[in-house]
């Protein structure tokens, strides 16, 4: 029996997505964001697709302060805008 790989929804899009082709933000427990390429990290998490139209759709929609419930540093868009494939 093969086992289940995690899906998770792309803030951008709404997709369901396996998580290892989305990238992962991470609110810790003393509200510090970060980028979480090894998707381990924790605290509250939301995902954003690898897929350039995603990620430049990112501010557009606000995807990460809606999963948030708050703002989100522009240092941390930055950083997930720089790991467009």
């Amino acid at each position: 029996m093969e086992k289940k790989k995690p899906l998770r929804m792309c803030v951008v899009c709404r997709e369901m997505k396996d998580k290892a082709e989305l990238i992962r933000a991470v609110r810790d427990k003393n509200g510090v964001f970060r980028v979480d390429p090894g998707g381990k990290a924790p605290g509250r998490g939301a995902y954003v697709c690898k897929d350039g139209d995603c990620i430049s759709r990112l501010e557009k929609v606000r995807g990460l302060e809606r999963a948030f419930k708050s703002g989100v540093p522009r240092e941390i868009k930055d950083e997930i805008i720089k790991m467009k494939e």
